[in-house]
């Protein structure tokens, strides 16, 4: 069983209406196949490798959003950290079969996000390859407050990147981004070590557009896969474009889910 760094991301699953549709939407995107889990989910593999699991929503009030997981060596001082670093924890720690435990935990922005301590499953056996999680980063409106809950809680060394090229808010000319990366402790914080990332919400978007964590997904055609989406019937919120990594987009599942592709850099 591959480990992961203490605070890295480790897995990533999404809550949907109906399995069975988003087992054929993100079949057909990605190329994966499932298998059945112990409940009402599936786990999703490319080349037979986990990269994420799909799971039926057990309540209609749940959202339709993907979630994504932070490894942790001890889960009960991490949701201690949560608490006295301000946010608020959803789910205390809770044993998930002989797979590990999990707890589920928002920051002072109200962006919610998971925990993970391994048991027989380390997370991920797939990443930063076409068909798999390849980046994380929250959006919030409360940078002040949420930049030093990250770094308490998890322990990260953070960069600014304030000017990055990166998307435009709709109906904007907006092509830059105040974003904050995420390395981990004992790193040189910088791109060849970050991990995630913060971005912020700025007033060119909806009031209504909660803090929220969107993760990315590595393809081998970010075009591609784009007009894929919309065949399939769902919706492209950020079209293609360029940024310094390579080429993404922002994109929403046909029971609307958000989600990103990055199609990396040659370099």
């Amino acid at each position: 069983m591959a480990a992961f760094a203490q605070s890295a991301p480790c897995w990533v699953d999404v809550q949907l209406p109906d399995l069975e549709a988003g087992k054929r939407f993100y079949g057909e995107l990605f190329g994966w196949t499932f298998r059945a889990g112990e409940g009402p989910w599936a786990d999703a593999l490319s080349d037979g490798r986990l990269v994420a699991a799909l799971a039926a929503k057990k309540d209609g009030r749940m959202p339709t959003a993907w979630g994504v997981h932070f490894a942790t060596d001890d889960i009960a001082a991490s949701v201690a950290r949560v608490r006295a670093a301000g946010g608020q924890v959803i789910t205390e720690p809770v044993p998930a079969g002989h797979y590990g435990v999990l707890a589920q935990a928002a920051d002072p922005g109200g962006a919610v996000f998971g925990l993970w301590q391994a048991g027989e499953r380390a997370g991920f056996q797939k990443q930063n390859e076409p068909g798999s999680f390849c980046w994380t980063e929250v959006h919030t409106r409360v940078k002040d407050r949420v930049d030093p809950f990250y770094e308490e809680v998890f322990g990260f060394r953070s960069a600014d990147a304030d000017d990055e090229p990166g998307a435009a808010a709709p109906g904007t000319d907006e092509t830059h981004v105040d974003f904050r990366i995420w390395s981990p402790a004992g790193t040189e914080p910088g791109p060849g070590t970050a991990v995630g990332g913060r971005s912020v919400i700025t007033d060119a978007f909806p009031a209504e557009m909660p803090s929220h964590f969107l993760s990315y997904f590595a393809v081998a055609d970010c075009d591609a896969s784009a007009a894929t989406v919309e065949r399939l019937g769902g919706r492209i919120t950020t079209p293609p474009l360029d940024i310094p990594y390579g080429r993404m987009a922002v994109l929403h599942d046909d029971q609307g889910a958000e989600f990103a592709v990055l199609q990396p850099s040659l370099s």
